[in-house]
Formats: structure tokens, sequence, C-alpha cells
């Protein structure tokens, strides 16, 4: 299986997360993770009522290339979860910040992910 690309956390920039983030959907995928009760158990296949599956590859991987999500393969499933802890480290506060102003918004799409 081949490996997936995760960033070192010292090569995430600014300019790459804020250009992840600036997309309802994956603010709504964001929001919807932060919301999860169990860390690295949100299934890719779970939020597909916010797009098609196609269109959903393209929003995770956006976000795991920007540093913001890390994706797990088990077998033919593959998990999604914010790199919290790593991402606190490198921008303090910063993802806190727009996942309460993205649950405030509400153009921003939202699922509830039961896992």
């Amino acid at each position: 299986m081949k490996q997936i690309f995760h960033p070192e956390i010292e090569d995430v920039v600014p300019a790459d997360v804020f250009a992840a983030l600036g997309d309802p959907i994956r603010l709504g995928i964001l929001v919807s993770l932060a919301d999860c009760d169990e860390v690295d158990k949100a299934r890719c296949g779970a939020f597909t009522e916010l797009a098609s599956p196609s269109l959903l590859s393209y929003h995770f991987a956006k976000l795991r290339e920007a540093g913001i999500t890390r994706s797990r393969a088990e077998g033919t499933v593959r998990f999604l979860s914010i790199r919290r802890e790593e991402f606190e480290r490198r921008f303090p506060g910063l993802l806190d910040s727009v996942i309460e102003t993205a649950r405030r918004d509400p153009s921003v799409p939202r699922i509830r992910l039961d896992v």
C-alpha cells in the first residue's frame, strides 16, 4: 500500500493553512472532526453528506497536505483526525480560533460523526 504523505509540522506554513481553511466544505470537515468524541476514528466515508466521494478526496488531501489533518489507512478504510497537539505547538490558538468561528457561522456545512 502506498504511504500517505503528511508534512512535518515544522514544514507547515501559514499560507497553506489559510488556503486550506478558506473553503466552507473543509471548514465543515474540520468542525465535524473537532466535535468527534474519539480521536482518529472518523471514517472518510462518513462525510458524504458534505460532498461527493471524489470531491471529498480532494478536500481531505488539501487539509492533509496543509498539515491540518492526519489520514490513517486500515485496509480499504481511511480514518481522519486533526493534528491538534502538533498544530497547537506550531501555531498556538490558531485552530481553536478557526473552529470556534466556524461553529458560529451558519454557512459552514456540518455533520455529526457517529464513531
